[in-house]
């Protein structure tokens, strides 16, 4: 069609539209997981919201599909389509803090190291991810599981507006008292519904925290695991820590004879008084023959940041599996045990984050997540460099998780999904689905916000369109 295709949407908008003839379409069009390779027909970089809603009408009117990129994380490689229209918000990644309110006011394209810096001035800070580069939006939309989340809740939990940008092109506010079944749905329904282009949080008083890793031999990891399980459950909610399963780190702590053989962790923080962590930790140091260990206190932030070396780099392979746990059983634990060996590289987790606390207490369908009486989220993630490897490595994501699923709920974390597991959405939305359909067949009954896990709206009988599938050569033989 040639560049004058988007000559009209160029006169409507002030950020930059790149198409494949510009010398920085290849930079432009990349998202996180380097398995992910689409070419858009163009990529908008935004520069306010008057471009996301000249942008929503220009690709709603063409008939484009429409991709929003925020952080970029999204293991499917939702940042992107081919053929369609990108919008990037990385370039609008401004957090405002009012700390008497203790709230902040975040852009689309910041990341949890951009929202923690701005809010750690203040002393405050709320549930986000447990990688820094991971993006604000995305996170929160999927639900948001992290450190914070048995004391403070969800990222969603803590969600208390947000601005969005509807398929007609049209601006509203979602909040309690504006919109309040698009807040609904907001919270938990990803990217189901329009366009967030700013989100509002409430902070809570978070400075610094001590911090804790523990290193084990993954042969000991049924033990180390249920001495987990009992332990998490009988701390107080100022102890927010996963368990999981690794390759050795190069780090100083852990014997450099273990530097990528496979380990067992307990990794997070206590956010209650500093001195009061080391008496936290001990039973765990107590739990099975600990390999190394490393306890500081340090600000919330450094925590937040410290794996992004490891599981936070641009460009890897990567394909993600999740469900959800009653409990993590001895069963579930020797399931993960059996497959630690197959772990691909040191980038790959798998992890085991508790689901109670502040996350219990509201209820199941106060919010689009509706999970809230599950214990565990388990998150299969298995990201490495070489693409060749593409096909034996996906076989062992999906051959773990398939062994793990006989103990586990129905549906999963819909943050932790790839491309592949769309076909589950009804019931990783579980009990919320049906409302969550008639919440998109009112904001979005065309469907035009389709490149995500997707919801059909409840009055289209038609088959949705399709998710972005692996490329040919990384899918495995069933």
């Amino acid at each position: 069609m040639g560049t004058e295709r988007f000559d009209a949407l160029r006169e409507q908008v002030r950020g930059q539209v790149i198409e494949s003839d510009d010398p920085e379409y290849d930079e432009a069009r990349l998202v996180f997981n380097g398995m992910v390779d689409r070419r858009p027909a163009a990529v908008l970089r935004v520069s306010q919201v008057a471009d996301v809603m000249a942008a929503i009408r220009y690709a709603h009117g063409l008939g484009l599909d429409l991709a929003l990129r925020g952080g970029g994380h999204s293991a499917p490689g939702f940042g992107t389509v081919d053929g369609g229209l990108v919008l990037d918000f990385s370039a609008r990644r401004g957090v405002r803090v009012d700390p008497a309110r203790r709230t902040a006011r975040v852009e689309a394209g910041a990341t949890w190291a951009d929202f923690n810096h701005a809010t750690h001035a203040f002393g405050l800070a709320s549930t986000g991810g447990i990688i820094g580069s991971t993006g604000v939006a995305g996170l929160t939309l999927g639900g948001g599981i992290g450190y914070l989340a048995r004391k403070y809740g969800l990222a969603c939990d803590n969600l208390i507006s947000a601005d969005v940008v509807l398929a007609d092109g049209s601006f509203v506010t979602a909040s309690e008292a504006e919109n309040a079944d698009l807040f609904w749905a907001l919270r938990g329904g990803s990217g189901n519904f329009g366009a967030v282009t700013s989100l509002e949080f409430q902070l809570h008083p978070v400075d610094m925290v001590h911090v804790g890793l523990i290193f084990y031999d993954a042969a000991h990891g049924v033990q180390a695991g249920a001495a987990y399980r009992e332990w998490i459950a009988s701390q107080p909610e100022e102890m927010g820590a996963f368990y999981g399963f690794h390759q050795g780190p190069p780090v100083p702590f852990l014997p450099e004879e273990w530097h990528g053989r496979p380990i067992a962790v307990v990794g997070g923080m206590w956010t209650g008084n500093v001195d009061e962590g080391p008496a936290h930790w001990q039973p765990m140091l107590d739990a099975a023959p600990v390999l190394g260990s490393m306890f500081a206190p340090m600000p919330y932030p450094a925590l937040n940041i410290m794996f992004d070396g490891l599981n936070g780099i641009p460009g890897l392979q990567g394909y993600w599996k999740a469900d959800f746990l009653r409990t993590l059983s001895d069963d579930a634990l020797r399931v993960a045990v059996e497959y630690a060996p197959g772990i691909p590289t040191p980038h790959s987790a798998n992890h085991f984050y508790p689901i109670d606390g502040a996350v219990q207490r509201v209820a199941p369908e106060a919010t689009a997540f509706a999970h809230r009486d599950v214990g565990f989220s388990p998150a299969i993630a298995g990201q490495w460099p070489d693409a060749s490897e593409n096909e034996s490595n996906i076989a062992w994501v999906r051959s773990y998780w398939s062994a793990l699923h006989e103990y586990s709920e129905p549906g999963g974390y819909l943050n932790f999904q790839d491309a592949d597991d769309l076909p589950r959405i009804e019931a990783t939305l579980g009990s919320n689905y049906a409302r969550l359909a008639e919440v998109k067949a009112k904001y979005d009954p065309d469907n035009f916000f389709h490149v995500n896990q997707n919801i059909k709206p409840a009055s289209v009988t038609q088959a949705a369109p399709a998710a972005p599938t692996l490329p040919p050569e990384a899918a495995p033989t069933a």
